[in-house]
């Protein structure tokens, strides 16, 4: 007979001890070291916003969006694997005391960013209302809604049809923040009334579930091994991942748009490879995109012409990062190996690949400091970043290669 709590023991231990494994390396890595720095120097400005907060800002609104986010977001992690789909199911009846533990650890493990939004929202709670000490009250109601948000994310797992499971959520994302709000301006009317329509919601989720009573075996594997996959994705940009899956996505236009130039030749083949590889994998594009938008943001809010460029040049560097672990993309491949290309020919390539794409971004970050009227740190960044194309680059991936 199935041991459902040794079974669900034995599947947390390993996934501990695979997460431990990849997480002593991104905590000793640069780019947790150049998120502290920015962390720390929003907070100071965080703390000068919050001294004069405009008439303008929507300070509840905000407070409300940010809490019913990490309120309204709750992710289960069950632990299954791809092959429960085939010797699992026919135990289902006897996993009941199994998903109940890997809905607490879910709970559980989502708790610390709970409590980091709550901690971290909490001055411009005591600065936009003073008199109010109704922060612990909301606390206690939004962990209360945190598990109710599991639960029923849980029962509509069972419902196969995603456009349900999008509204569900959705509706419940609103009525969260709509009731945050509510509650921090004092509208008792209106908050007995979400209150009364998030009551009916969990009711029509636990009557869906009851319908419903087969477990999604597929969808919950699925989102599990998407979990991991963006666990590993991370860790790849630290140490290498042998065993981690990449997603393609085809992107015709931007594909042909990077390589409809590249000559029909032998020694173009590896430029070919790595810019096809940059679009059309899923762990370089989008961390790329998102890091140079997240950057462009900060070095524009941030008033201090000086840190504009620390941040500048800190997004370059870390965008460049990101792309590194590019050059053993496809260390697994034996194709690479019968290439009559020479090895040098492939470092070549990479190298000035690695140039290029951190060029468009030193330009974008320059083009965007002259615009914002930064004219003196858009000197400063363009000559930084040509000397860290020219000189950083080459010098740091010889040696990174070669190890």
């Amino acid at each position: 007979m199935l041991n459902a709590h040794r079974l669900f023991v034995e599947r947390l231990a390993a996934h501990m001890k695979e997460l431990s494994r990849y997480l002593r390396y991104i905590i000793t890595g640069h780019i947790v070291i150049a998120m502290m720095f920015i962390v720390s120097a929003m907070s100071v400005y965080y703390q000068q916003f919050l001294e004069d907060i405009p008439d303008y800002f929507p300070s509840a609104w905000v407070i409300a969006i940010v809490l019913g986010v990490v309120t309204a977001h709750s992710p289960i992690q069950t632990l299954l694997k791809r092959a429960d789909i085939v010797f699992l199911i026919p135990a289902e009846p006897q996993l009941s005391g199994y998903f109940v533990r890997a809905l607490f650890y879910s709970f559980v493990t989502q708790l610390y960013l709970f409590v980091l939004a709550m901690a971290a929202v909490a001055p411009l709670y005591m600065a936009v209302f003073p008199g109010n000490s109704t922060y612990g009250l909301l606390f206690v109601v939004l962990f209360i809604i945190k598990g109710w948000s599991l639960v029923a994310n849980w029962w509509m797992l069972r419902v196969r049809d995603k456009n349900i499971r999008v509204m569900d959520k959705m509706v419940r994302f609103s009525l969260i923040v709509t009731l945050v709000y509510f509650f921090l301006v004092q509208e008792l009317i209106f908050l007995a009334v979400i209150t009364v329509l998030l009551i009916v919601l969990f009711a029509t989720n636990y009557q869906t579930a009851r319908k419903h009573k087969a477990l999604n075996w597929d969808l919950l594997i699925e989102s599990d091994y998407l979990r991991m996959r963006s666990f590993y994705r991370l860790a790849n940009m630290f140490t290498d991942v042998p065993h981690m899956e990449t997603q393609i996505k085809k992107r015709h236009w931007l594909a042909r748009l990077l390589t409809g130039s590249i000559p029909f030749q032998q020694k173009q083949t590896y430029p070919y490879m790595y810019r096809l590889t940059t679009v059309r994998s899923g762990e370089y594009l989008g961390i790329y995109v998102r890091l140079l938008i997240i950057g462009g943001l900060l070095i524009y809010f941030v008033p201090n012409p000086w840190l504009k460029l620390i941040f500048a040049l800190l997004f370059m560097y870390m965008i460049f990062l990101q792309v590194i672990p590019l050059w053993k993309h496809h260390a697994t491949l034996v194709w690479l190996d019968l290439y009559p290309i020479a090895n040098q020919v492939r470092e070549q390539a990479f190298i000035k690949w690695m140039q290029q794409l951190i060029m468009f971004v030193g330009v974008l970050l320059v083009l965007f400091l002259f615009v914002i009227g930064e004219w003196l740190m858009g000197l400063i960044m363009a000559i930084a970043a040509l000397l860290f194309i020219v000189i950083v680059i080459p010098n740091y991936l010889n040696k990174k290669i070669y190890q």
